[in-house]
């Protein structure tokens, strides 16, 4: 498949793990595979109060994806405690809004599948389109989003059967998806569009195309739904678009290759995949406040509901890694399978 960096087709068939298919690795890049130094504490700044208005995330399914299976790792052992397998490289995922289902993408096998994240199993498997990658589930009616990166289309499935009940077109080669948390927009981040493409949710109408850096991948909803974050992976960078206005309102400079990015507790967090570590950026200023060394290539991002952590998945260390939102620093390092993805909501 497509690299989200370079205009290139990337082939399953590699001699060696780090060079192996999948969205997010460039095949014309060598690997970093540097180790960074755990961060020293990170003092001498005013920190955010804490939110206690909802518990902490207990689980987290991690696609894996040269791996085709789904971790399941349990945040209070730090343990993978059971893996899924699912053929076809997934690699985007989605909770269902009562968490029990997990949704994930397929990219080789062109389709979904859904799991029981209580008996950590296979329930159901459905072919849709011919590149699904990201995946979002509406936050009232339970209806998926589905981006397909070669029909250049959005797939909006019923969540009782995972049969398509509408095709929504969008810009070229669409990745991420995400839902405002009203339900009333849906957005994808056109990746060789450089733009994101905003949708009503209701009539699927296209409201708006708000241009972004070049080739955003990831694409997420501050918590208080006024703002969306693309991670765009040629740039370097990130675009803040105002969602009442529908533009572009600033550009955050990341590390080499963002991925993907998530406010929390007043902060904005990107992973850099070129460079090892997540950038810090202060969610009211829009001023950078750290840069914290990860594992090799980390990936999927998303803040615990109590936005006390957030977890990311680091494709070359194969581990899922805790950041403290106050401290700013890794708290835990857990492994998972081979290649960790973990491209979108993956925290139950």
């Amino acid at each position: 498949m497509p690299d989200p960096g370079d205009d290139v087709v990337v082939s399953s068939a590699r001699p060696s793990r780090a060079g192996q298919f999948r969205f997010g690795a460039s095949g014309r890049a060598a690997l970093i595979l540097v180790a960074l130094a755990a961060s020293a504490a990170f003092a001498a700044e005013e920190r955010p109060a804490a939110s206690t208005s909802r518990p902490e995330s207990r689980e987290a399914f991690v696609t894996n994806q040269p791996g085709d299976s789904v971790s399941v790792v349990d945040l209070e052992s730090s343990k993978t405690v059971a893996t899924v397998v699912v053929p076809g490289r997934p690699a985007g995922i989605a909770l269902s809004r009562d968490g029990l289902h997990a949704y994930v993408t397929a990219p080789e096998a062109k389709g979904v599948v859904e799991i029981d994240t209580a008996a950590r199993a296979v329930t159901r498997r459905k072919e849709v389109g011919d590149g699904p990658l990201g995946i979002a589930v509406h936050p009232l009616d339970g209806r998926i989003f589905i981006a397909d990166w070669y029909r250049h289309r959005l797939f909006v499935l019923d969540p009782a059967t995972l049969d398509v009940i509408r095709e929504v077109e969008v810009g070229q080669s669409p990745s991420g998806v995400a839902v405002t948390h009203d339900g009333s927009r849906i957005l994808t981040a056109d990746r060789d569009s450089d733009a994101i493409s905003i949708i009503d949710a209701k009539t699927y109408e296209r409201l708006a195309v708000v241009g972004t850096g070049g080739r955003p991948f990831g694409v997420s909803i501050s918590p208080e739904g006024t703002r969306a974050y693309t991670a765009n992976v040629k740039t370097d960078d990130v675009s803040v678009i105002d969602l009442d206005g529908y533009r572009e309102i600033k550009r955050l400079k990341a590390g080499h290759r963002p991925y993907a990015v998530v406010e929390a507790r007043g902060r904005i967090f990107v992973t850099n995949q070129y460079a090892a570590s997540v950038g810090v950026f202060d969610a009211k200023t829009l001023e950078p406040l750290r840069t914290i060394p990860t594992g090799g290539y980390p990936e999927g991002i998303e803040a615990s509901r109590d936005g006390l952590a957030v977890y990311i998945a680091c494709w070359d260390a194969n581990t899922l890694e805790r950041i403290d939102t106050a401290t700013l620093t890794v708290t835990e390092r857990i492994p998972v399978g081979e290649g960790p993805r973990a491209f979108g909501k993956f925290l139950r």
